[in-house]
């Protein structure tokens, strides 16, 4: 089985290493050089294009940010759908908008090609340590294909139905992700100004129904410079979604509202 992969960034990288370092035959791209290299050192072939990706692969994986860079990088010039040929299957790992996934699906099946909803969550640290959780949806054959390939970064894997579904489910899970961190921020703010030590604040939050997985890992969270942006359209995301199917969401709305103090916050505080 030929894998490509397309977005080599803070979690697409140690992703694709896995992938060659499992014994893949592995072609990636990216619009930066250095993590191409990077990835050529470590067995992978380097290719000019996503177009050029998709000519040498079974199955391409997408790890770009967002709904734009999605579209461009399956139906722009030389894009994964201007190369590929009927029966590949292409795994969209970004984060976005069920509507996005519903198009590029049939964009992808006008060309015989298939699209696998397979959304992951574990950031970079999970990619590294081989713990991430992927949300998969799509026709069963092309999800059981992928399966192996994802699996060798990690076990979690959750079948949601056909493609879209992983991407809600995603959303939901950033949504808790992010309400769940404004909680445990506020609670260590809280009590830190009324003279708790904060070591003392989280084994609190630990022992009782405060547990969570944010407050687990609180004192060893290392988030990216990009988590911010990253967490505020996922946020948007689920307003979006939120707004079509008619459910308020208001912790979400305040949580989107109060990311920038929350982030940097946590970055500092871990």
């Amino acid at each position: 089985m030929r894998i490509g992969f397309i977005g080599l960034g803070f979690q697409g990288k140690p992703l694709a290493h896995n992938i060659v370092q499992a014994g893949y035959t592995l072609t990636v791209h990216d619009v930066r050089y250095e993590p191409m290299e990077e990835l050529k050192a470590a067995g992978a072939q380097a290719a000019a294009s996503p177009a050029a990706v998709a000519a040498a692969s079974d199955i391409v994986i997408l790890c770009v940010i967002d709904d734009a860079q999605v579209m461009e990088v399956l139906r722009g010039p030389n894009g994964v759908l201007s190369g590929a040929r009927p029966g590949l299957i292409v795994a969209v790992h970004s984060t976005i908008l069920p509507a996005t996934i519903t198009e590029a699906a049939r964009l992808a099946a006008s060309r015989q090609v298939v699209l696998v909803d397979a959304p992951v969550s574990g950031s970079a640290q999970g990619a590294e340590q081989k713990t991430m959780s992927y949300m998969v949806g799509g026709p069963q054959e092309a999800v059981e294909a992928c399966l192996p390939v994802f699996r060798v970064s990690g076990e979690k894997v959750t079948l949601t139905g056909e493609a879209g579904t992983a991407t809600v489910a995603k959303i939901a899970h950033q949504l808790v992700c992010c309400v769940n961190m404004m909680a445990v921020s506020e609670g260590i703010r809280l009590g830190a100004a009324a003279g708790v030590p904060r070591d003392v604040l989280l084994e609190v939050f630990n022992s009782g129904f405060a547990q969570s997985r944010a407050a687990d890992m609180w004192p060893t969270l290392d988030l990216h410079p990009r988590a911010t942006p990253i967490f505020y359209k996922d946020l948007k995301a689920a307003m979006a979604l939120g707004h079509d199917v008619e459910v308020a969401l208001p912790a979400a709305a305040l949580c989107q509202q109060m990311l920038p103090e929350i982030l940097p916050r946590i970055e500092w505080e871990a």
